[in-house]
């Protein structure tokens, strides 16, 4: 009888599934047809097992390092509040929405650099008022930002 799932090494972070140098099992379908041709895992080994302990082994100070930087950016941002300025019509809807590129911009104009794919909604932000936006500094650092997004002053 055939497994019904395949032990992977992930090779980058994947939404839902897991993080880097993570072991998971999948369906072997996702794993032969997606994530092993789209260089997002390897198989899991004994031999690819071994060589990953030795790796993190290895790298385990630089992934601590990475850690403490970001909880101290996480501190620095804790009491930071967003204020997106954008059009809108009469019942307070917007023009489009806010997307996670607005929300890097206005992080960048207050001395903040961060990446789009770091930034996500937990709804979708289509309307004025205040909003919580979730900013994943690192795996293991998550930073809650409130964001008021009011209309553009017209002239």
């Amino acid at each position: 009888m055939p497994s019904r799932s395949v032990e992977v090494i992930l090779k980058s972070d994947i939404d839902g599934l897991g993080h880097k140098y993570d072991i998971v099992r999948v369906r072997p379908g996702y794993a032969w047809n997606y994530l092993l041709p789209q260089g997002l895992a390897e198989l899991a080994t004994d031999g690819a097992k071994r060589q990953l302990a030795a790796h993190l082994r290895q790298i385990a100070n630089k992934l601590a390092q990475e850690k403490a930087a970001a909880e101290q950016l996480a501190a620095s941002m804790s009491g930071l509040k967003l204020q997106l300025k954008m059009l809108a019509g009469k019942e307070g809807k917007l023009f489009g929405a806010v997307t996670p590129q607005h929300i890097v911009s206005a992080l960048a104009e207050q001395g903040y650099t961060i990446e789009r794919r770091q930034v996500s909604f937990p709804v979708p932000i289509r309307t004025l008022g205040d909003y919580l936006v979730q900013i994943r500094l690192h795996r293991e650092v998550i930073v809650s930002l409130p964001v008021e997004v009011v209309p553009t002053e017209e002239d």
